[in-house]
């Protein structure tokens, strides 16, 4: 293993500490790792629409009123569309802009910046963002381009065709992983040698076989602890939906929501924010680990060096 794994966790919570404005950074790049939406289940039941024991089985009638609810809903449900959709593609475009900053954040301070302020890591991220969203682009098109048989046989089966499926399926984690190895190096070296989408790629390729023992620790250490960081981290979260939970169990259809369900959503209204800080600082630490293992994979070998001769 090439890389000094303590010196990078050391390291890496050393910067982020000194540099709390990477926070924001990492706050940013979160945007990117998860779905940003939230969840859109509109029970939205008018009349006998709603009441499943009308449908009487009868696909017909089911496809009928299915018709009949777009029909009516049309125009709502395209502006709602295009909102989620313009809101996923601004959450993207702050991921990615959170991604750069946090690199090159890092790479200043490793070469000797004594401190670091946000606009002028936002406008030294801007001439990388094109690169850097058509490089997770393209990524996340050829998963998804993978992904979408599955999801069409899964529907079409009643997810019996999952089990033929499972193989490739298992297939994928490890392949999800190396291309996750080659993005972080990639990224990487696109920031720090202004490398082209598609030589950023190659090179995180170059980079990240140069020592796959390294980058397996690295990925297991920061995956498995950053998850149970995370896990921790929303406990409090959990703690205050089981009032909500244990209240809807008797909950009816037009009965007022009891006190408690109310507490548990001001409770979780008041943590989220925490929350979403606590995430920020977990991601800029993750992503300066990885770019400090990019540094130290990077790093010119030095030559011996050649005592002079002392002509006598």
């Amino acid at each position: 293993m090439k890389i000094d794994l303590g010196k990078i966790l050391a390291r890496s919570w050393q910067i982020i500490w000194n540099h709390k404005v990477l926070w924001i950074f990492g706050i940013l790049a979160g945007f990117a790792s998860g779905n940003g939406g939230g969840n859109n289940n509109s029970g939205s039941s008018s009349g006998n629409n709603g009441d499943p024991s009308n449908f009487g089985g009868n696909p017909e009638q089911f496809v009928g009123q299915a018709q009949e609810f777009f029909a009516q809903y049309m125009l709502i449900i395209i502006a709602v569309c295009a909102v989620i959709a313009l809101l996923s593609l601004i959450f993207f475009a702050l991921g990615m802009m959170g991604r750069i900053g946090l690199l090159k954040g890092v790479y200043k301070v490793e070469n000797g910046a004594a401190s670091l302020s946000f606009p002028e890591l936002w406008s030294e991220s801007m001439p990388y963002f094109w690169r850097f969203a058509g490089l997770n682009f393209l990524v996340g098109l050829v998963f998804f381009i993978i992904i979408l048989p599955v999801i069409v046989i899964a529907i079409a089966t009643a997810g019996i065709g999952l089990a033929c499926l499972l193989p490739l399926i298992c297939l994928l984690i490890p392949v999800g992983w190396v291309v996750n190895v080659i993005m972080e190096q990639g990224q990487a070296a696109i920031v720090a040698e202004d490398l082209t989408m598609f030589d950023g790629f190659k090179r995180g390729w170059a980079i990240a076989k140069s020592d796959i023992g390294g980058m397996i620790v690295l990925s297991l250490v920061l995956g498995i602890g950053g998850a149970i960081i995370g896990v921790i981290m929303a406990l409090p979260i959990f703690a205050a939906m089981i009032p909500l939970v244990i209240s809807m169990i008797s909950y009816e259809v037009g009965d007022a929501l009891p006190p408690t369900a109310w507490i548990s959503l001001i409770c979780c209204g008041l943590y989220t924010p925490v929350l979403i800080g606590l995430n920020g600082v977990l991601t800029a630490y993750m992503k300066t680990a990885w770019a400090l293992s990019y540094l130290q994979l990077t790093k010119p070998t030095e030559n011996p060096s050649i005592p002079a001769q002392v002509n006598a």
